[in-house]
């Protein structure tokens, strides 16, 4: 038996993703609250310049960690499959499988994102004023690529598991670490903005050893041991099949923000700051759709992994109308207080109207932004994480991006970049409706099978 985990294959399967998304969402907001304590007290003590080299490249740290991070959602499908499927010896190979995936990967993206952080600051056409403070911060923070990786590792391990609970224990504890440092380090010490990354890094750190801690308790089927991580090559090959596209997609997707990001530096550090400012508040307004993706993604591989078809469906149009509906909500607030909103972190009235403009723009049209994630999280959770991945490449990434050179080319105007989200959310919704109506994703497991 596995125990300290949750089987969603059985009772009600409303009550079951409520109780699961619900740990999710607060674990997001803890997670939002690293950025967001750097981003408010570094913009409070330090100023703007240093919250622009905060906040400027945030989409650099995503591009980083989000390949590696798909991969780690891949495995989280595979485990959530054989638990469902009752096959507790393959359920610990591939616990073991991806933490050696993930030891490997976040050495090899502190050594990346050390060596070539100065380069992709400056193709992102960072403001040379913010430059320096960005190159001291993303340096800092990539020296932490390990950590970061486990983490999004451990995680996929437990919710895949239906253990949703302990990530947000986890992340709580972290999460007052983090603010307590950067207290320390900006507000008291008066550090420079590099130490608001060092702060991250040890929260993180911290939360990781939580969560090893519990992976490591014995008498559970999953149990970890040292000895036994490594890779299992069929495992291996299984984990990348559905996590790749997903790794794909998360790189896409960061890939098209940094064109994005790239494009509104060139406008200047008050663009910068402001841009910056609403990605948090957007981050925030995107926690309802996260929870709601990453509970449809392992109820529904769990009951596939069950053959509990007509289960996996009900839970599939759950999880979509409750994400759109609370995005929607959550953007109409957006739009109403926005100029609260951005001014919480920076009172600079160049800034408050840049932020206001962007979010007054997009807010309104969250409800299509959580519909695409949430189809794709259906799509990654049947095995058929090659679906999205070719939407987002081609509407988030080759779209967007030749929206946004062919606007800026003929207008040069700031307001143009902004419509470039809702215009894309908009034809990724069209097709992915398409697709959820058309194809039969309940057998893709069985389908993959007879292949092999």
């Amino acid at each position: 038996m596995i125990h300290q985990t949750k089987d969603m294959t059985k009772g009600n399967p409303y009550s079951l993703m409520l109780g699961f998304a619900l740990p999710i969402f607060l674990s997001q907001v803890f997670q939002q609250l690293y950025n967001t304590a750097d981003a408010f007290i570094v913009g409070r003590y330090l100023g703007t310049n240093a919250l622009a080299a905060v906040t400027s490249s945030g989409t650099l740290i995503f591009l980083m960690i989000s390949f590696f991070a798909g991969i780690a959602m891949g495995a989280g499908v595979v485990i959530s499959r054989y638990f469902g499927a009752g096959d507790g010896d393959q359920v610990s190979r591939a616990v073991h499988t991806v933490l050696a995936f993930g030891l490997a990967a976040g050495a090899l993206l502190t050594v990346v994102g050390v060596a070539f952080t100065p380069t992709f600051l400056v193709w992102m056409q960072t403001d040379p004023e913010v430059l320096p403070e960005a190159i001291s911060y993303f340096r800092y923070y990539f020296l932490g690529s390990l950590a970061l990786v486990l983490y999004n590792v451990c995680r996929s391990i437990m919710n895949a598991l239906g253990d949703s609970r302990r990530p947000l224990y986890y992340l709580i504890v972290s999460s007052v670490v983090n603010v307590v440092l950067d207290v320390v380090f900006l507000a008291v010490l008066r550090w420079g903005v590099w130490s608001a990354a060092v702060a991250t890094v040890i929260s993180q750190a911290g939360s990781v050893v939580l969560c090893m801690i519990h992976l490591m308790k014995k008498g559970n089927v999953f149990t970890v041991e040292w000895r036994r991580i490594r890779f299992h090559g069929d495992m291996l090959r299984e984990i990348v099949r559905n996590g790749l596209p997903s790794g794909v997609q998360n790189s896409v997707i960061a890939f098209a923000n940094v064109i994005v990001q790239s494009q509104i530096n060139s406008f200047g550090k008050l663009a910068m700051a402001a841009y910056g400012t609403h990605a948090k508040i957007e981050g925030f307004a995107f926690l309802p759709i996260t929870s709601f993706n990453m509970a449809s993604t392992t109820f529904i591989s769990q009951n596939l992994g069950a053959r509990q078809y007509d289960r996996a469906k009900k839970g599939a149009r759950f999880s979509i109308l409750a994400a759109m509906a609370l995005a929607e909500a959550i953007g109409v607030c957006c739009y109403i207080f926005a100029p609260k909103l951005i001014g919480f972190f920076d009172q600079t009235p160049g800034v408050i109207e840049l932020g206001v403009r962007q979010a007054r723009t997009v807010s309104l049209f969250f409800c299509l932004l959580a519909f695409s994630h949430a189809v794709a999280a259906v799509c990654r959770g049947a095995g058929k994480a090659f679906v999205p991945m070719c939407v987002m490449l081609a509407v988030w990434c080759v779209i967007r991006i030749g929206y946004i050179f062919v606007v800026v080319t003929l207008t040069n105007e700031i307001g143009y970049i902004y419509w470039a989200y809702p215009l894309t959310w908009g034809i990724s919704s069209v097709i992915y409706l398409f697709y959820y109506l058309r194809c039969d994703w309940v057998h893709g497991f069985d389908r993959a099978a007879e292949k092999r």
